[in-house]
């Protein structure tokens, strides 16, 4: 059985992500492990970190940049507070991010 996809992700001001998966849990994922790896260097600018979506089950960014659901549901840790989590209103997704 795979991990379940992500179906939105709200970046936070430091270098986590808040990630809702499709079977409900909510989850942090660190990307700062990531940011010195070539590819990824471009996720240390602020501005373009925030420009992160949900597309299909895994996180993305304008320059293709992502990271795939397993490794976003393996690396990542429960978030208890639920103040915490994303709103409808400011959650990062697409209509391909819930599809099968």
């Amino acid at each position: 059985m795979s991990n379940p996809k992500v179906v939105a992700v709200e970046p936070e001001e430091s270098t986590s992500l808040v990630l809702a998966f499709a079977n409900g849990e909510r989850r942090r994922f660190d990307v700062r492990p990531y940011l010195d790896k070539g590819f990824f260097r471009e996720l240390r600018n602020p501005a373009y970190f925030r420009r992160v979506r949900a597309v299909s089950g895994y996180v993305t960014w304008p320059h293709d940049q992502d990271f795939s659901w397993d490794t976003l549901y393996l690396e990542s840790v429960p978030v208890n507070d639920r103040s915490e989590t994303p709103t409808a209103p400011s959650v990062r997704s697409t209509a391909s991010a819930t599809a099968p």
